[in-house]
């Protein structure tokens, strides 16, 4: 069941926000949601921090968010860990209070390019300045401020929000006790980077592009549309793909005057770049993939030499081939090299990456245990 109509809320810096590049945001707002209720001495929160295009919506329903207009479509309407939060879930609501703050940069209500720069009163479009990983954290932490959050019981990232996970356990290791980092990885592989690089240049070949100084009513939707065509076959196993593929109707349509679909699967990924440009923004997924693009832990980071009072768990998904589980063991081997109390499981599943969205049977009972612990 899920826990019902729920509303976003908007914190706004009032002094400058500044980046690791130097410059300064004035005006700063970001979007987030809370579960549950903050206990008295704010020792029950846990921070979720969401993938590439989530959001901070994560439970609940929400139809609209303030300043998003069209780009939050029906999809985003249900939060993306609905089965994940609210009473005895995973994420119990009972028992915790639960924070997922939307990046630094993204579209969907914290600032970035779609925003209206105040020094201005026009949009920064594609004068939004590069942020990077560490923005998106600290910016996050400035949430936990307002809330008077000193210390979270946990945090918990998938993906690239694993890798913020662990930036913030590394980074502000008295900020936090238990770290979930689950199909995630330390460093950006050489794999995701040619990836992320043709879907840059998929989208900045656009014609409607412009540079990045496009009209918002008119977007570059095809480039945006392709470059999550060459993602989507890393979230998703390729027997789960073409199952998906033979499951759902799609319309078939012509490419050109040469070629027209004739396999399920072509109609499946073109229609899913297509749903997707419809609710992101081209400028906020180039700063994020940006960010994703130049992801590394420190040497010293990695080492996780500051975090012995942190406590672990860590998700592999035997089918992933957007971060394969190698990428976990890394994690963990260095984790044991410190002594660090970490836990590692190999969930099997034939969904691939995006099973950490879709299959809560296989994570609950883990997460139920870890959090329920000292």
């Amino acid at each position: 069941m899920t826990i019902g109509n729920v509303r976003s809320q908007f914190l706004k810096l009032e002094q400058p926000f500044f980046l690791e590049s130097g410059e300064s945001l004035q005006g700063l707002t970001l979007a987030y949601e809370t579960y549950g209720e903050l206990n008295e001495d704010a020792s029950n929160a846990i921070l979720l921090i969401h993938a590439l295009t989530g959001s901070h919506h994560a439970a609940g329903m929400n139809r609209a968010v303030e300043g998003v207009g069209d780009l939050w479509t029906e999809e985003c309407h249900l939060g993306w860990w609905d089965a994940f939060i609210g009473s005895d879930k995973a994420l119990d609501t009972d028992q915790f209070f639960v924070i997922c703050v939307n990046y630094l940069g993204s579209c969907y209500g914290s600032s970035g390019p779609m925003s209206v720069n105040p020094e201005t009163g026009e949009r920064y479009g594609n004068l939004f300045p590069r942020i990077t990983a560490w923005d998106v954290v600290a910016s996050q932490l400035r949430v936990l401020d307002h809330l008077k959050i000193q210390r979270l019981h946990a945090v918990i990232g998938a993906s690239l929000g694993g890798m913020l996970s662990m930036l913030l356990a590394t980074r502000c290791p008295e900020r936090v006790h238990h770290v979930v980092p689950m199909a995630t990885g330390m460093e950006t592989t050489i794999l995701q980077k040619l990836l992320n690089f043709e879907q840059i240049i998929a989208i900045r070949n656009d014609r409607d592009f412009q540079d990045g100084d496009y009209d918002p009513e008119h977007p570059p939707k095809q480039g945006l549309a392709l470059a999550r065509m060459i993602s989507h076959k890393t979230f998703v196993s390729l027997d789960d793909l073409e199952r998906r593929a033979r499951q759902e109707i799609t319309p078939q349509k012509l490419i050109g005057n040469f070629y027209s679909l004739s396999h399920p699967v072509e109609s499946y990924v073109q229609y899913q770049g297509e749903k997707f440009a419809q609710r992101f923004d081209a400028n906020s997924y180039l700063r994020i993939m940006d960010l994703w693009q130049n992801f590394k832990l420190t040497e010293t980071e990695a080492q996780f030499e500051a975090c012995q009072d942190q406590r672990y768990l860590i998700f592999s998904i035997n089918s992933d081939v957007c971060f394969y589980p190698e990428e976990q063991l890394r994690i963990v081997d260095a984790l044991k090299a410190q002594n660090i109390d970490v836990t590692y499981l190999t969930v099997h599943s034939e969904l691939g990456h995006d099973s950490f969205l879709l299959e809560p049977e296989l994570y609950s009972p883990y997460l139920k245990f870890l959090l329920s612990g000292p």
